[in-house]
């Protein structure tokens, strides 16, 4: 593509351009990994300078680069455009780079803090069930039409992105479900973007490490309703108090979802077991293999996006019957000898709070509750004493273990959870690091009838120690001590 293409649809404050014209074969932001020919943009990020690495680019053969502040020693065969924020013209290099991808197939966005990755998994399956081609971009991995690509973030940077929307529409996908992390949207990774939907799921206490307070959490999360644009819809769950902000300022179609009270979508319990409920969504009963009042408000978020995507409400409600919990999420395993084990991504207090009070509603006081549960390293602090004490309310009993302790002492992870603990409270308490060890400790102390609550982890078959991955599923684990 010429540059001249590439930049029209940004502002430059300066651009130094060689005497012949720029033909450009890739954009880029990763100076390790450019190839000749291509853009690299330097954006300032948390970690690193994307400027200190223009050289690099440049001896690799980069033909353009996009900055904020032009370096002093300036090759004659390079275009310079200088920019006010690298960051946030990337996404609309990326889509104008790729052929604006995402006009050309229908993209839905989910937002929130829990509740993302179920809501964005089982719409990329009930559409598929429904005969048609999407794409799918999560935390557990990235679908073109069933093929499947690792995923390293919620969100991808937005030319990663914008390269795999490509991918989708030139293997006929007419759908793209897509979870939307705060990170990204305050990053402006999903910049240049056209959202034929959003979903806003809820918003409770996660990533202070990163946004510092939670009014700049949810003005994240609030900007991808901001710049819907008036074709869209949105729909918001109305039993997070922060439902109707989300859309105050939203041009869309505005929808909403309850378990509480009316809405556009609403539901009824009629039974509920650990594997599975029957409900009732606008007077119209089916059976899901789900579990959990969160799941209900996941489940009418899913039956509400298909209905605004045109669909027949009794056909969806058919399809969604048949779809399977979505990896590390309210996962189920039972031993020979009676005993459950639920493995379940909670790694907030409420989303810990969410799955206890599901078990504890289903096992109706007939059973214990065993925890196992840890906090992640070099993330949030404030939120494990809150984790432990979720845990204990929650519990019987509770073992403190690693999560992935990053590049933190695990001793003092746990330490920081007991904190939020009071004499009484820490009785009911052991701490073991080893995560290994507390889960078997945990299948050692369960009896039938007991349910065992496997947390933080989900569908993550890594354990991040000293900044280094080891192999570690707690399904795995579960299974050999089921299965001996």
């Amino acid at each position: 593509m010429k540059l001249s293409d590439l930049i029209r649809e940004i502002q430059y404050s300066r651009l130094v351009l060689p005497k012949d014209e720029v033909e450009v074969l890739g954009v880029n932001i990763d100076s390790r990994i450019i190839k000749a020919g291509e853009m690299f943009i330097a954006i300032k990020g948390t970690q690193t300078d994307g400027h200190a690495y223009i050289p690099v680019a440049e001896e690799k053969g980069a033909l353009a680069i996009v900055c904020e502040n032009i370096p002093e020693k300036q090759n004659p065969n390079v275009a310079y455009i200088v920019v006010p924020d690298a960051q946030a013209v990337c996404g609309k290099l990326a889509t104008t780079f790729y052929g604006n991808p995402s006009t050309r197939l229908k993209l839905v966005g989910v937002t929130g803090t829990n509740g993302k990755t179920t809501i964005a998994t089982l719409l990329y399956e009930l559409f598929r069930a429904m005969g048609h081609k999407c794409g799918l971009l999560s935390t557990v991995c990235n679908y073109v039409n069933g093929k499947a690509y690792p995923s390293t973030h919620t969100t991808p940077d937005a030319i990663s992105l914008n390269r795999l929307l490509s991918m989708m529409v030139d293997e006929g996908c007419e759908y793209a479900f897509m979870e939307v992390s705060s990170h990204a949207l305050a990053q402006e990774r999903v910049g240049g973007l056209e959202f034929a939907g959003a979903i806003f799921t809820n918003l409770t206490r996660d990533h202070m490490d990163f946004h510092e307070t939670m009014e700049n959490y949810l003005k994240a999360k609030k900007s991808l309703f901001d710049n819907l644009p008036r074709s869209s819809f949105a729909i918001t769950n109305l039993d997070d108090k922060n439902g109707p902000v989300m859309v105050q300022n939203c041009r869309g179609d505005v929808k909403n979802y309850s378990t509480r009270t009316l809405g556009d979508y609403k539901a009824r319990i009629v039974e509920t077991h650990l594997d599975g409920m029957i409900l009732e969504f606008n007077n119209k009963e089916f059976s899901t293999m789900l579990t959990g009042r969160f799941n209900i408000s996941n489940l009418l978020a899913i039956y509400g996006t298909a209905v605004e995507l045109g669909k027949e409400p009794e056909e969806v409600l058919r399809v969604m019957s048949t779809l399977k919990p979505v990896s590390g999420r309210f996962e189920t395993l039972r031993s020979a000898e009676g005993i459950s084990a639920i493995v379940d991504y909670a790694h907030t207090p409420d989303a810990l709070k969410n799955v206890l009070g599901t078990i504890n509603e289903v096992l109706h006081g007939q059973g214990n509750i065993i925890t196992v549960v840890g906090a992640g390293g070099n993330r949030d602090k404030g939120k494990r004493p809150m984790m432990a004490v979720e845990a204990v309310k929650g519990s019987s009993k509770v073992i403190l273990t690693s999560d992935n302790p990053r590049n933190e002492e695990p001793q003092e992870i746990i330490n920081d959870m007991l904190a939020g603990l009071n004499n009484e409270q820490k009785k009911s308490v052991i701490s073991i690091v080893d995560r290994k060890e507390a889960i078997r400790t945990a299948c050692a102390l369960a009896q039938k009838g007991d349910v065992i609550l496997v947390a933080g982890k989900g569908h993550e078959d890594y354990q991040e120690i000293k900044g280094v991955k080891h192999h570690f599923d707690d399904k795995e684990i579960i299974r050999e001590i089921f299965n001996p």
